[in-house]
C-alpha cells in the first residue's frame, strides 16, 4: 500500500542513517532509545531489519554541540538543483549527499520514480576521495553520476561516517519532498542547525528540461498538436502546486522558519552565479572558498559541447537558463501559463503574450525580485 510522503520522510530518516550513517553527526549527549518509525500502512522489511541493526550497533545519539550546519536543498526535478548541489559539493568543509531520499523512493513508491535504475546514486567528492576511496585520491573535478561508483566500488558506511565526522557541515541536495512545511519538524530540532535553500525555477523551463531528459514520459508533449488531449499534465500542475504552497509558506514568514529559509531562483543564480553563491553563503553563515569560487569559474561559461550529458553541470548558464523559449512553441508555453498563473506571478515571471514575444530574448521574463532570506 501506497506511503504518504510525511510516512516517506520519517522513513528518509533511518534510511539517510542506515546508507551513510551521516545522521550520527547531528549530535553528543546520548539519546535513551533509537526510535524507528512505524507509519501506518508502511512496510520496511529489509530495512527495518537494518535499522534494528543499526540502532543494537549504535545506540546513541548526540546533541549538535560543535553547531555544525545542516542544508537542505529542497528542489524539483530538472530545476538546476544538480548545479546547486555542486556549490556545496565542492566545498572542501561541506560533506555533501546526493539525493539519498532516491533510495527509499525507489523502494516503497517505485511508480514515482522517473528511473528504474538500481544504480548507487553517490556523486559527491566526500565520498569518493580518501579515507572513503582511495582510488580516486584526492579528487577536485566534477564527478558525473556513477563515475564514483564505477572506480570505488562498494560504499564503506565506516569510512563515510568518519568523513563526515571530519567534514564542518553537512547538506543534502533533495527532489523528493514536496514542501517545506513538510520539514518543519527538522527545522524546530535544536540539534540539527538546520537550513532550507529552496531553489525553484520557471515551470516552461522546467517542462522543457523534462521533456528531453525523459523523453518517453513526455513523448506526448514533444509531438503536440495543439490539444491537450491524452496528455499526463499532473506531473507539471503537481509542479505547480507544490511551488506554490511551500513558497506560499515561506514568504508568509513562520516563526518556525525564521532564520531557516531562503529562496532562490534559478534564474539568478545563473545570471549571477558568484553573487548569489556569495548570498548563499552569507545567509548559511559559511565562509565560501576558493574551491566554490573556481569551480563557477570553470563551469558556467561553457559551449554547447559542455552540456551533452543530462545531468552535467558545465554549461554557460545564463544561456540555458533561457533556452526553453526556443525549444517549446508558443502553443505549449501557453499551457503552463494558464495552469501556472498563479505560481509564475508569485515567483516572478512573466507570461510571453505571443510566438514574437517568446522567442525575443531582449524581452526579459523574469521580474527584478530580491527574495531577502527570513531572518
Amino acid at each position: 500500500m501506497q506511503c504518504s510522503w510525511k510516512a516517506v520522510l520519517l522513513l528518509a530518516l533511518a534510511s539517510i542513517a542506515i546508507q551513510y550513517t551521516a545522521i550520527r553527526t547531528f549530535t553528543a549527549k546520548s539519546f535513551h532509545s533509537c526510535p524507528i518509525p512505524n507509519p501506518v500502512n508502511c512496510s520496511l522489511s529489509q530495512d527495518t531489519d537494518a535499522a534494528e541493526r543499526l540502532c543494537d550497533e549504535s545506540p546513541t545519539f548526540s546533541y549538535n554541540l560543535s553547531r555544525k550546519t545542516h542544508v537542505l536543498i529542497l528542489a524539483t526535478t530538472r530545476s538546476g538543483s544538480s548545479f546547486v548541489g555542486q556549490l556545496f559539493n565542492q566545498h572542501f568543509d561541506v560533506f555533501y549527499l546526493f539525493e539519498p531520499l532516491y533510495h527509499v523512493q525507489y523502494t516503497l513508491i517505485p511508480k514515482l520514480t522517473q528511473s528504474k535504475s538500481t544504480t548507487d546514486r553517490r556523486a559527491s567528492k566526500a565520498l569518493c576521495s580518501p579515507p572513503v576511496c582511495e582510488s580516486l585520491g584526492a579528487v577536485d573535478l566534477h564527478l558525473e553520476e556513477g563515475d564514483c561508483v564505477k572506480k570505488c566500488g562498494t560504499l564503506n558506511l565506516t569510512l563515510a561516517t568518519e568523513s563526515c565526522r571530519e567534514h564542518g557541515h553537512v547538506a543534502i541536495k533533495t527532489v523528493r519532498v514536496p514542501e517545506v512545511s513538510d520539514l518543519r519538524a527538522l527545522v524546530e530540532d535544536p540539534r540539527l542547525n538546520l537550513k532550507v535553500i529552496q531553489l525553484v525555477r520557471d515551470p516552461r523551463g522546467i517542462l522543457a528540461s523534462r521533456s528531453e531528459t525523459f523523453r518517453d514520459t513526455y513523448r506526448l508533449w514533444r509531438i503536440w498538436d495543439g490539444k491537450p488531449y491524452n496528455l499526463d499534465v499532473t506531473q507539471l500542475t503537481t509542479v505547480c502546486e507544490d511551488f506554490w504552497n511551500s513558497v506560499s509558506t515561506g514568504l508568509n514568514r513562520p516563526p518556525w522558519l525564521k532564520g531557516k529559509y531562503m529562496l532562490v531562483r534559478y534564474e539568478d543564480l545563473a545570471r549571477n552565479p558568484m553573487k548569489k553563491t556569495e548570498e548563499i553563503y552569507d545567509f548559511l553563515g559559511i565562509p565560501m572558498d576558493s574551491n566554490v569560487e573556481r569551480w563557477i569559474q570553470n563551469n558556467t561559461r561553457g559551449d554547447r559541447s559542455s552540456s551533452k550529458h543530462k545531468y552535467g553541470t558545465v554549461r554557460n548558464s545564463a544561456a540555458t537558463a533561457e533556452k526553453w523559449r526556443f525549444r517549446l512553441s508558443y502553443e505549449i508555453v501557453a499551457f503552463p501559463q494558464h495552469a501556472c498563473q498563479q505560481v509564475l506571478a508569485q515567483l516572478g515571471y512573466k507570461t510571453a503574450a505571443s510566438e514574437e514575444e517568446l522567442k525575443n530574448l531582449s524581452i526579459s521574463l523574469v521580474e527584478e525580485r530580491d527574495f531577502l532570506p527570513f531572518s
